[in-house]
């Protein structure tokens, strides 16, 4: 009886930590099943970090052409500029442009067509008054024309 009591404390002892050193082992070997290798993790910090950066940028380039239309800006080396736009029908009207080179000629605007009609002198355009005299429009003078 006492060789098998002894036996079976022996077994006893080392079945548990034989258990513990393959636990140990495959913990140390082999990672989680929920971590990724290092280069998964590199490309997936890549694609967060470009992927919102990318449409950040689309979105900032869209702001900015709806802006530019909206509101007609453009750049100063623009090579024609619209002057003024003179409605003669429901879908037609003329449209007086000047060329950075200061040919300022007026143009037909139809529904499908664009017709070139006339170069226009210096004498055909208003002459645009300094812009210290124009008043602007919620000031106190031009608020009080209207009354």
């Amino acid at each position: 009886m006492n060789r098998n009591f002894r036996t079976r404390l022996a077994h006893a002892v080392t079945l548990p930590a034989g258990l513990l050193s393959v636990i140990a082992s495959s913990a140390a070997g082999a990672a989680p099943a929920g971590t990724t290798t290092p280069s998964e993790s590199f490309v997936g910090e890549m694609l967060a970090i470009v992927i919102p950066l990318v449409l950040i940028i689309v979105g900032l380039l869209f702001l900015l052409r709806l802006v530019r239309r909206r509101y007609g800006l453009t750049g100063g080396d623009a090579p024609l500029s619209v002057q003024q736009i003179l409605p003669l029908g429901p879908r037609e009207r003329l449209v007086v442009v000047k060329s950075r080179a200061g040919r300022v000629f007026a143009v037909g605007v139809g529904a499908h067509t664009v017709t070139y009609v006339t170069d226009l002198d210096a004498d055909d355009l208003p002459s645009a008054p300094p812009a210290a005299s124009v008043p602007a429009a919620n000031s106190s003078a031009n608020i009080g024309a209207h009354r």
